[in-house]
């Protein structure tokens, strides 16, 4: 990397400039204005999206206020970060760039700049944020007594400065872009599809010989313009400074809808009414669901079939029902399903879901109370079966079954999965899908999710997924606006089938 650049000011301040981290304070905003002019384009055209999704916007903005909120020590006058839109069109400037280097030279003295790039497995802008945090491992934060007049450099690692601006307390505005770079040289290597996160800050931290913030009782050195508001210990105000979360839509991402032109109305001459054959309604495929609801007296013969056990929906009211029970650890599969649950711990009386998994031939099932529920005695073999809790787990789009909950014998249960909406659009390099109604688990579950028309994009959802053996060979097609591509004889890896929930 570059050595530091000191900055000499007649005041006698030095600012900090590094290749990993650079800070700034901003004169005046028309003075950015018409630095961010030379990097916008001068003829008018259509709006596109935003540099950033927004919830990779919203997801940013909350870590670097909690990062803020829960310095050690303490910190006196930390100040609530707000997003700037101006901050975000010069980050996607540069990063447009595709230059692992701060800049532009003209715009990095006015702002502060922490960059981030990756390639290969899908990482999110609060991955790198959470990184730069995480430089506090080699930080000690300067007390007053030490700064005499100016306060000690306290970094035992190689780069401390991407900790410094974000925990910068005079530091209040944040704009971030990510832009995928076909090719990218990266400390003298090409990388290719490099992920690049620039992230721009105002008023800019990392002034030589002060400390980022000041140690103290949180918001008891808060600025006047505050008026002693304080949340979440930063220094915040309300109607200047509160975020509000609004949804995603085209709006907000600033795509602008295409103007229909003025149609004249057509008239057409009255037909005779002929006799015509009645059309049949077209037949919609029904939802496939792979929790099936049973009751409280279903046993596991009933139910259980094929070669994997399926999700089960119990409803209320099964403590004191009439279903048999035989075992402890290991259930008869004669035994109720849901009674089996409530004896075991998975389920109360309010009813929920549960996986099982048979265990094959057991040769003898012992009796027991537990839970308000009595299980029986049985000496003789018999097929058995355990039950599980059923979680549920938040995914990106990026997240798939091989890294999930893979393939494994006599069977594997996945948690239930909520998908975040807008994945249809993602990379394919970063979010492929693999197949048609079996897919290959290297797939993006919440994208596939959208092809196989079990959630829609806009909104997201719940769905269910079963992993199962792998397939010779995967096909392709398009479904609801995905292209899913074929795969050939897999050297490894295996498949799943995806599944609605019902709401």
């Amino acid at each position: 990397m570059n050595p530091a650049l000191p900055w000499i000011f007649p005041l006698g301040c030095l600012l900090l400039l590094t290749t990993a981290a650079e800070c700034f304070i901003l004169p005046n905003s028309s003075h950015l204005e018409s630095i961010l002019s030379k990097y916008q384009d001068e003829e008018p055209r259509a709006r596109s999206k935003r540099a950033i999704l927004f919830s990779d916007r919203q997801e940013i903005l909350m870590l670097h206020n909690k990062l803020r909120g829960q310095v050690y020590p303490s910190a006196s006058n930390m100040e609530y970060m707000t997003w700037d839109d101006e901050l975000e069109r010069s980050a996607q400037a540069w990063a447009q760039q595709c230059i692992w280097d701060h800049g532009p030279s003209a715009l990095i003295r006015s702002i502060g700049q922490n960059l981030a790039v990756h390639w290969g497995r899908y990482r999110s802008p609060a991955f790198h944020v959470q990184s730069w945090y995480d430089e506090v491992k080699d930080y000690t934060y300067p007390y007053p007594h030490e700064c005499n007049p100016w306060c000690p450099e306290k970094c035992t690692g190689s780069m401390c400065t991407h900790y410094t601006q974000i925990v910068w307390a005079t530091t209040n505005k944040v704009g971030c872009a990510v832009n995928v770079c076909k090719q990218m040289n990266v400390w003298g290597e090409i990388w290719e599809n490099a992920v690049y996160l620039v992230c721009n800050y105002s008023p800019k931290g990392n002034w030589i010989g002060e400390a980022p913030y000041k140690n103290g009782r949180p918001c008891s050195e808060c600025p006047p313009s505050y008026g002693g508001g304080c949340q979440n210990n930063l220094c915040y105000r309300d109607y200047r400074y509160e975020d509000t979360i609004i949804p995603e839509t085209d709006e907000t991402n600033e795509v602008e809808t295409s103007q229909l032109a003025e149609q004249k109305p057509v008239w057409f001459p009255n037909l005779e009414n002929k006799p015509t054959k009645p059309v049949k309604p077209k037949k919609t495929a029904p939802a496939s669901y792979m929790t099936q609801v049973i009751t409280c007296e279903t046993k596991m013969r009933d139910k259980c079939r094929g070669s994997t056990c399926n999700r089960y929906l119990c409803p209320a009211g099964c403590l004191h029902s009439k279903g048999k029970i035989f075992g402890t650890f290991y259930y008869e599969s004669s035994s109720s399903i849901c009674r089996a649950a409530i004896h075991y711990g998975i389920l109360d009386d309010k009813g929920g879901l549960v996986d099982i998994t048979r265990k094959g031939r057991t040769p003898a099932f012992v009796k027991s109370t537990r839970n308000g529920v009595e299980s029986f005695r049985k000496n003789k073999p018999s097929n058995a079966f355990m039950v599980s809790k059923v979680t549920t787990q938040t995914l990106d789009c990026y997240a798939t079954v091989a890294e999930l909950c893979q393939f494994k014998k006599p069977a594997s249960h996945c948690p239930r999965i909520y998908c975040p909406a807008h994945c249809k659009d993602e990379p394919s390099y970063w979010a492929p899908v693999f197949g048609t109604n079996v897919y290959a688990d290297s797939s993006s579950i919440c994208k596939t999710a959208v092809h196989a028309g079990v959630i829609p994009d806009e909104e997201g959802g719940f769905v269910d997924v079963m992993p199962v053996e792998k397939k010779k060979s995967y096909v392709g097609s398009l479904r609801n606006g995905v292209q899913s591509e074929s795969l050939k004889n897999p050297s490894d890896g295996n498949a799943f089938r995806i599944f609605a929930v019902k709401q």
